[in-house]
């Protein structure tokens, strides 16, 4: 694993940040603090980002340094993340306005219990992951000068982007255990994102990637085993 010479910490500030953020936009939208779906995905989004954070700051501070840094990202990818956080301002009030405000939504209990499952899971798929991939940078690019190399162990085995993978279960999780099924009708357009992100990462990857090309020829699959 990659060390520092002043090794990150965990970012506490950041987290706490993120919790009220995120919290303003659910509950400000719900006009509301009485909704426990919510709760429970704030504490799993902050607690899960924390404990990730904490696992890389002990076992590979170098990818937690590469992962706050956006340096040397592709323009095409700029697009795109920033486009996707833009999404994400403006799904969470909408499902807050559906399942809390107008209450047009009505999910079923184990419906939102599996919601919650899926987002614990999708922390648990990018542990393995980053476990097996010190490159996993946050944006699309090549690090030649952490020699960069191509990863094709653990989740890659399976799919070629198990980051995205994740997401996406956080994606379809996030409305169910929030009780949105207008939420869950959107998860298409922000898995279309990811889906064009894979496939034009994919393309830099193999031109500029040292076995890179050959590693999809043994990995048929980006996000999903069996499906795509």
């Amino acid at each position: 694993m990659n060390e520092t010479s002043n090794p990150p910490r965990i970012n506490l500030r950041r987290a706490a940040l993120t919790f009220i953020g995120l919290g303003a936009l659910l509950f400000l939208a719900a006009g509301t603090l009485r909704w426990a779906g919510a709760w429970v995905f704030l504490f799993e989004i902050t607690i899960g980002g924390l404990i990730t954070e904490a696992w890389l700051a002990r076992h590979d501070p170098g990818l937690l340094a590469e992962r706050r840094t956006a340096r040397g990202q592709a323009g095409w990818d700029r697009i795109i993340t920033t486009i996707m956080p833009l999404l994400w301002l403006t799904w969470l009030p909408l499902m807050a306005l559906d399942t809390i405000r107008y209450q047009a939504s009505l999910v079923p209990v184990g419906l939102q219990c599996a919601g919650a499952v899926m987002i614990a899971a999708s922390f648990y798929i990018v542990y393995r992951t980053y476990r097996e991939n010190s490159y996993a940078a946050p944006v699309v690019k090549i690090q030649r000068d952490r020699g960069h190399a191509a990863v094709t162990t653990g989740p890659y085995a399976y799919v070629r982007h198990p980051i995205y993978a994740s997401g996406l279960l956080t994606y379809v999780g996030a409305p169910l255990l929030l009780g949105s099924w207008y939420g869950l009708a959107i998860v298409p357009v922000m898995a279309a994102l990811l889906g064009l992100r894979s496939m034009m990462e994919e393309r830099m990857l193999t031109a500029e990637l040292d076995g890179y090309a050959d590693y999809l020829t043994r990995v048929r699959y980006r996000l999903v085993p069996m499906v795509w």
